[in-house]
């Protein structure tokens, strides 16, 4: 029987605790679209009622990983189920617990700046704005933001990185970006420039009511 407090699973070929990659990317996107909503209804709307409960639940799902064990995080076991039948992508379990160490501190800062205290100033909004990068970054590219600091602090090369971060190699040429496409990178950002200045006014108009359902 595993202990409770126990933080990675010991996986026959790994010589340290590994996660799986996979459930954590979807528990990222999981805790990203109610955090993003969250964000977008208080900006637009001024209304910090569901913020405020999505940041007491991202906490509290940040100090179960960290002080508990990952086992046990709502989030990541919501992300198991849906990854369930996908292979297991082993990641080192150290890299993974210094960056949701940062999660606690951001959670826990925004945590008594907006709820406790009632409170809004430039602290919680950029607080808000690192925690939904880092959340971003982690569902869409598979990037750990958290786990490039580990080892600025800790003498010791992190192990098993998604992707084989860690590891020196060569880039296969699949994975260049070749001059056309740079180009291509370049012409597209003027296209979007271009369809930004001359259709502003256009974009800009109400769309009519083509059935006449009455949308307003």
């Amino acid at each position: 029987m595993k202990p409770i407090f126990s933080f990675g699973e010991t996986v026959k070929g790994y010589d340290i605790p590994v996660l799986n990659e996979r459930e954590i990317r979807a528990a990222a996107g999981i805790l990203f679209v109610f955090m993003f909503l969250s964000i977008m209804l208080a900006i637009l709307q001024a209304e910090f009622l569901m913020l405020k409960f999505a940041l007491t639940l991202f906490m509290t799902d940040m100090l179960i990983r960290v002080l508990l064990s990952p086992r046990f995080s709502p989030s990541l076991i919501l992300g198991r189920f849906v990854v369930r039948k996908q292979t297991p992508e082993y990641v080192g379990a150290a890299q993974k617990k210094f960056a949701w160490i940062i999660g606690v501190v951001l959670s826990v800062t925004i945590f008594f700046h907006l709820v406790v205290f009632n409170g809004i100033s430039p602290i919680t909004g950029v607080v808000c704005m690192i925690c939904l990068l880092f959340l971003f970054f982690e569902t869409a590219f598979g990037i750990c933001l958290g786990c490039k600091f580990y080892s600025l602090v800790y003498k010791n090369q992190a192990q098993y990185c998604p992707g084989e971060v860690c590891e020196l190699k060569d880039r296969q040429d699949i994975q260049k970006i070749s001059r056309a496409q740079y180009w291509m990178l370049f012409a597209f950002v003027v296209y979007t420039l271009l369809i930004i200045t001359v259709f502003h006014d256009t974009f800009s108009q109400m769309p009519n009511d083509i059935f006449g359902i009455g949308l307003e």
